[in-house]
């Protein structure tokens, strides 16, 4: 359906709706508290892996510490995956039980 004619060309036109792009959905990375992962190899992972400074990768590694899970991150399906696997693997590498989970962010 022509939405405008111009009076001069007699050329019709059309203005397209504009598609809405919704925003992806987002997952917390979520690190669960052990009684053997060292809290250094902690701090070292959440300032590597998760680009922490020194101070929030302590805070986070003692708020693990003290409640038993803490949010390292929020981040797309698949950074938060890719985080979660490097994590692990460095963790068995290192020998270490730590375990990393994700869930959905609440909007």
């Amino acid at each position: 359906m022509p939405e405008r004619v111009d009076p001069d060309s007699g050329v019709e036109t059309e203005s397209k709706s504009e598609r809405k792009l919704k925003r992806p959905q987002l997952y917390k990375v979520l690190f669960h508290n052990d009684n053997y992962t060292t809290r250094d190899f902690v701090v070292a992972v959440l300032r590597e892996v998760f680009h922490k400074s020194e101070s929030d990768a302590v805070a986070i590694m003692l708020h693990v510490h003290n409640t038993g899970i803490g949010v390292a991150g929020v981040y797309t399906f698949d950074v938060a995956r890719t985080k979660i696997e490097l994590v692990e693997a460095l963790a068995r590498e290192h020998e270490f039980p730590l375990r990393l989970t994700m869930e959905p962010e609440e909007i």
